[in-house]
């Protein structure tokens, strides 16, 4: 007789790895068959009333709830679980649908969350969600048989529109950082710009004073050495000397520079007298006055 005649006759009947099979005897619950090989004679209201898949399941539920500030968001949540051998008849018998029940349990946790966060504490709170999820949803299905193993929390996503107006306020606070390290950067130039030109100043103040200060020096040393080596002249006598020469030199560097523009000035000996006049009338007028 062939093997698969043979088997019918006997009633043999194969579990195969990772399922449990629901044995019933007229009707009624009997036991639950390991994996392997089985015998059911028929004759005896013995059969097989369906078979219970122990591997590990997966399902995934898309939750569509409102934030606390009022922005409706599409809550992805992933449920990992698996039937318990030890309870595969109340997980045979008791859940007609099993995806279904699942789903309801993740659809009341999710939206009594998440109306209680604002977008972004929703965001942060994932972990939060998605372990409440997990909490009530193992409180539930292990009264029919069920091992909830991981629940996973794996996308908010708000509507496009908001999605949109988020990334604008992000670009938005950049630009605000970005234009104000720019301006503390050019205030920072700006400041050490003035610094430089303060010291500029204040060297450029310390050289003409330097200067002057060399000039009236050198004045006086010429007058002290022209009143010893010429007898019988003055000071007075010297100064004209001087303003007479440094007239003489003025004029000719005026009439040695190509680009200057044309300039009237009287010229003479009477000029140079009134010049002196004038210089020696200011000093003596700057002299009165302290």
């Amino acid at each position: 007789m062939p093997e698969k005649a043979m088997g019918q006759a006997l009633c043999c009947i194969q579990v195969d790895q990772s399922t449990v099979a629901i044995k019933e005897q007229f009707g009624k619950f009997d036991e639950v068959l390991e994996p392997g090989c089985h015998c059911l004679p028929w004759i005896f209201g013995k059969r097989i009333a369906g078979q219970l898949s122990l591997r590990l399941q997966q399902l995934d539920v898309k939750c569509e709830t409102k934030t606390k500030d009022n922005v409706f968001v599409n809550v992805v949540a992933s449920i990992q679980y698996r039937a318990l051998a030890d309870k595969a008849s109340d997980a045979y018998y008791k859940l007609s649908n099993t995806r279904s029940q699942i789903q309801a349990y993740v659809f009341d946790v999710i939206r009594a969350s998440v109306p209680k966060l604002n977008l972004d504490d929703a965001f942060e709170q994932k972990n939060d969600i998605a372990r409440a999820v997990e909490n009530e949803l193992e409180k539930a299905m292990s009264a029919y048989g069920f091992e909830i193993v991981q629940t996973l929390i794996v996308d908010i996503e708000p509507d496009e529109r908001v999605k949109r107006a988020m990334n604008e306020i992000n670009a938005a606070a950049r630009m605000r950082v970005a234009a104000n390290e720019k301006a503390e950067a050019e205030k920072i130039l700006q400041i050490k710009r003035a610094e430089g030109e303060a010291e500029s100043k204040y060297l450029s103040g310390l050289g003409i004073a330097r200067q002057r200060q060399a000039i009236v020096d050198g004045l006086r040393d010429s007058v002290l050495g022209f009143s010893v080596n010429v007898p019988g002249t003055t000071a007075k006598d010297v100064m004209d000397m001087v303003l007479v020469t440094q007239y003489f030199d003025t004029m000719k560097e005026i009439g040695a520079t190509s680009k200057s523009s044309a300039v009237f000035i009287p010229h003479g000996p009477g000029a140079v007298r009134d010049v002196a006049a004038q210089i020696r009338d200011g000093l003596l007028q700057g002299s009165s006055s302290h």
